[in-house]
């Protein structure tokens, strides 16, 4: 099953059982691209208007590196799925003898590290499309506005929500080094992106508020 292609209300309705997938983490892959087609939906409303003449080549070289991102976070919902599976089955495995927990742990640190890197993916194209979000705000039509506000709103989410699957699986490494690594990596993206986010969205609000 392909989660990216099943219906909105049936992704909704599996996402509340204790099917253990889809969960936070497809959540915030999915969370993220609709980020990123709000800011190509500004692209969209922006391209052929006179106003915008100037701007219209970089809004779409922005909606083709949106529509990249948009499908590469789809891809990511099926990826986190399936980086969950093996992690499942680990933690199932016996650890009755030496010999059984030295395989355990093998294998946990292997999955363990799939299971964090497919977050860390979902965070850097959050990342990215915020970036792009940043220009659309900035360069995209007076109209639309709200709508890169809200995306922005979204792939700060998804970008927070990915990094608790990040923090939850670096919790359970044995290899501290390599959960330090992944800590690392997922801090720097928050610390810059989310401020990034919450400028975007202040900005927008103010605009709208007089």
């Amino acid at each position: 099953m392909s989660f990216s292609d099943i219906s909105i209300s049936e992704f909704t309705a599996r996402l509340s059982t204790k099917a253990p997938v889809p969960g936070g983490g497809g959540a915030s892959a999915l969370v993220g691209a609709l980020g990123s087609a709000l800011g190509c939906m500004v692209g969209s409303l922006t391209v052929g208007k006179k106003k915008y003449a100037a701007v219209e080549d970089d809004i779409k070289s922005l909606m083709e590196r949106s529509l990249t991102l948009q499908e590469r976070l789809l891809t990511l919902i099926d990826k986190d799925a399936e980086a969950f599976e093996p992690l499942a089955k680990a933690y199932s495995l016996p650890s009755s003898t030496e010999e059984e927990k030295q395989e355990k742990a093998k294998v946990m640190a292997e999955v363990l590290k799939g299971a964090c890197q497919v977050p860390i993916d979902i965070m850097e194209c959050c990342c990215m499309a915020l970036e792009l979000i940043a220009e659309y705000a900035q360069k995209g039509s007076a109209i639309a506005i709200s709508d890169a506000g809200v995306g922005a709103a979204l792939c700060a989410s998804a970008l927070k929500g990915a990094s608790l699957n990040v923090f939850i699986n670096t919790k359970s490494m044995a290899d501290r080094e390599s959960a330090e690594a992944y800590n690392k990596k997922a801090f720097e993206m928050l610390d810059k992106y989310v401020p990034m986010a919450e400028e975007i969205f202040s900005g927008v609000q103010k605009r709208l508020v007089k």
